[in-house]
């Protein structure tokens, strides 16, 4: 409620994201689009969504803030919640239990971002870091699948400014290419919001802008490893495991 009642909420939804030509667009790209006259919810129940990193919400303010967003989303695309899949490894088990409450369906293996898609699927990454944008990069990089790939996250832009290019390249190469031929938008934040919706951007990867990549760079990805990274910003599967 605290959110429907402010004007950026209102900047989400209206000409900024454009939600309806959104769902438009991705699924004509994917090969599903239907005659303009169908409903929104019924091209919308194509959308999959998978939300990595949203934090403890019981405990943390901006968390509750990025699910009641999400939850916004959803409501406004006529998208049912079941069709998102959650999953930080740091969710509690009561957590757990209030999102599978709240119908959404709850990961019980670290995936690290490398989820397959096969269909449009919004990533909802709020203030994740760099290995969890490239992994999802990686894990649908080709030029038939990348395009229904949809994130809702840290501006692609701002990192690049915020990194040393070398290091951008070496460590996060799917991130590094993708960012000169995806569509960005940036999204609007109040300042009462500041710190928890700064620097969120919508990215797209429309096959026109995807194509101008040399046909070299989607032979045979290799999986990252981030070696070189001591502080990387992701809790891997082992990791979590020891």
């Amino acid at each position: 409620n605290e959110l429907k009642g402010d004007n950026f909420w209102l900047e989400w939804r209206g000409q900024r994201l454009c939600l309806t030509e959104l769902l438009s667009g991705c699924l004509a790209a994917s090969g599903r689009g239907s005659s303009e006259n169908k409903a929104v919810s019924k091209r919308a129940c194509l959308l999959d969504c998978v939300c990595y990193g949203l934090g403890n919400f019981s405990s943390c303010v901006s968390a509750r803030y990025q699910l009641a967003m999400l939850l916004l989303l959803f409501d406004t695309l006529e998208i049912p919640v079941g069709q998102c899949s959650m999953y930080d490894p740091v969710f509690t088990v009561s957590e757990c239990e209030t999102l599978r409450e709240l119908g959404f369906t709850v990961l019980t293996e670290n995936e690290e971002g490398k989820r397959a898609i096969c269909r449009p699927t919004l990533f909802y990454l709020i203030h994740c870091g760099k290995a969890l944008y490239n992994n999802v990069l990686w894990k649908n990089w080709s030029l038939q699948v990348l395009p229904n790939v949809i994130v809702i996250g840290n501006s692609f832009l701002g990192i690049q400014e915020r990194m040393l290019q070398r290091e951008l390249e070496r460590d996060y190469s799917f991130l590094s290419d993708a960012i000169g031929v995806c569509e960005e938008t940036s999204l609007p934040c109040s300042p009462r919001f500041l710190d928890v919706f700064n620097d969120t951007a919508l990215i797209r990867f429309p096959t026109d802008k995807i194509s101008e990549l040399p046909d070299s760079i989607w032979a045979e990805p290799v999986e990252p490893h981030y070696q070189h990274c001591p502080d990387l910003e992701i809790i891997l599967k082992e990791r979590q495991l020891n």
